[in-house]
């Protein structure tokens, strides 16, 4: 991303759209609908999309129009279903708990064509038609997306097709109602030599972003292929800062065009990257995880305090841990710790019973170095899954975690570094670890508890803490 381009995301985020930062969705969940275009799925039956789609973790779909529905459908391609086959396959999106959200590349040729289609999307329930219409046809679009107040969202294959520039479809958008839109190809965007973040910016700034197709690739041009988001080219994570400023509440497609046989774990990946990212964007503030006073803590009398310069320890007298009473089921953590040499304590999350901590909660364990296991280093999840790398800084420095809780993913980020990304399901039986090795849990982590008290340890050494900060996502 260029200079500039930071530049314009730095002042973006800083309060140009704060108006509808403060609106967007800090109020509601699920604005961010994430979902999979079953164009990524292209050589199997929009049934097998579904449960692919589903494997993904994800709950949203957008639609293949010449995708074929499934074997008791025949032959029969989605865009040409009859009113029974749509009755019947709305039935089942419903029993997977799927919701369509947009449908396309279409593009009729005329308006009766439109009309049909605008009753197709209707009966289906789309909110958006995503398309490359011809500009001529756009007046006549427009009047039939108010009509039905169904979206038509611009697309952009690579150049040399007509939309491939952002400037064109801001051109063609001028003038139309809301309704009218782009739906942002960011991946497309990469292939014609175009930066995903300026593009982003300008469509955003006009209010004309109704979809996105999100993807990541590899490195810029038309050779380039898909990635799991995060790891390319297409600052996707810049792209998602821009998109929180400008307070951005549609639908997310993955269209993912790369090991089309087995593109699921990939996906998957991206999925949980975006959850994961999306969280830390939340526009939701953090609140003190302790009052000055710990009137908000569950500890022994006297056993801890903060200091004048707000740095929390136990004190000389005191022995016992500290417990927030608020519980906490997905949220993101942050802290600063210090301990000595040979210093042990650890960060207890998601407790469902203080008395019976110990096999009720996860600890993210805070040392000096090591306990002599891998995982006993500074970073693990106790007992159960190593850090990545070591990340730690040693003793008598102030360190900084990040934690994160969303449903069964647990991410550790310390200094800087991710250390950690688990998956709770992958845990699945009591005293053992995927990899077989054991732990010293009587229950399976995938059966822990979701939410409960966090806790902060008093092992016997000394440990410091400072700037404790906590946003529930819940």
């Amino acid at each position: 991303m260029s200079r500039q381009t930071k530049v314009l995301v730095a002042l973006v985020v800083a309060g140009l759209c704060v108006g509808v930062m403060s609106v967007s969705r800090a109020q509601a969940k699920d604005k961010w609908r994430v979902g999979a275009q079953s164009y990524s799925f292209n050589r199997f039956t929009f049934e097998e999309a579904m449960a692919k789609t589903k494997a993904c973790g994800m709950k949203y779909m957008e639609v293949f129009p010449d995708q074929k529905v499934g074997k008791e459908f025949g032959d029969t391609v989605f865009k040409n279903m009859t009113a029974e086959q749509r009755q019947q396959l709305k039935q089942m999106l419903k029993d997977n708990g799927l919701t369509l959200t947009c449908y396309g590349v279409i593009t009729p040729g005329n308006e009766q064509e439109w009309r049909k289609l605008f009753d197709f999307a209707k009966d289906m329930g789309f909110e958006d038609i995503v398309s490359e219409p011809a500009e001529k046809d756009l007046p006549m679009i427009d009047k039939l997306c108010q009509e039905y107040q169904i979206g038509v969202a611009i697309h952009n294959h690579p150049r040399p097709s007509h939309y491939w520039d952002y400037e064109t479809v801001l051109k063609a958008c001028a003038g139309r109602s809301k309704w009218i839109g782009s739906c942002s190809d960011t991946g497309h965007w990469m292939r014609s030599g175009i930066d995903p973040v300026a593009a982003i910016l300008a469509l955003g700034k006009a209010g004309r972003i109704r979809s996105l197709h999100f993807k990541d690739l590899n490195e810029f041009g038309p050779q380039a292929h898909d990635v799991p988001w995060g790891t390319g080219a297409g600052t996707a994570r810049e792209v998602l800062v821009a998109l929180t400023a400008f307070g951005f509440e549609g639908p997310f497609s993955a269209e993912y065009e790369y090991h089309w046989d087995n593109s699921v774990p990939e996906i998957k990946q991206s999925a949980e990257w975006f959850k994961k990212t999306e969280a830390e964007l939340a526009i939701v503030p953090f609140k003190d995880v302790f009052q000055k006073d710990l009137a908000n803590a569950v500890r022994e009398p006297g056993a801890w305090a903060f200091d004048a310069e707000g740095v929390l320890a136990p004190t000389p007298n005191g022995h016992g841990d500290i417990w927030t009473k608020e519980r906490y089921g997905n949220f993101l953590l942050e802290l600063d710790f210090k301990v000595p040499d040979k210093g042990n304590s650890g960060v207890f999350l998601r407790t469902g019973s203080i008395k019976n901590w110990i096999n009720t909660a996860m600890e993210i364990q805070i040392h000096a170095t090591t306990d002599g296991t891998k995982y006993g280093q500074c970073g693990a999840v106790y007992d159960c899954l190593p850090p990545s790398k070591d990340a730690n800084k040693g003793p008598n420095q102030w360190n900084h975690y990040v934690i994160t809780c969303l449903d069964n993913k647990i991410y550790v980020n310390l200094n800087g570094q991710d250390i950690i990304d688990m998956d709770l399901n992958k845990w699945t039986e009591a005293g053992k670890n995927p990899d077989e090795t054991k732990n010293k849990f009587k229950t399976a982590y995938k059966d822990m508890p979701r939410i409960g008290n966090l806790g902060f340890q008093y092992h016997g050494n000394p440990v410091w803490f400072r700037n404790l900060k906590v946003k529930s996502l819940d």
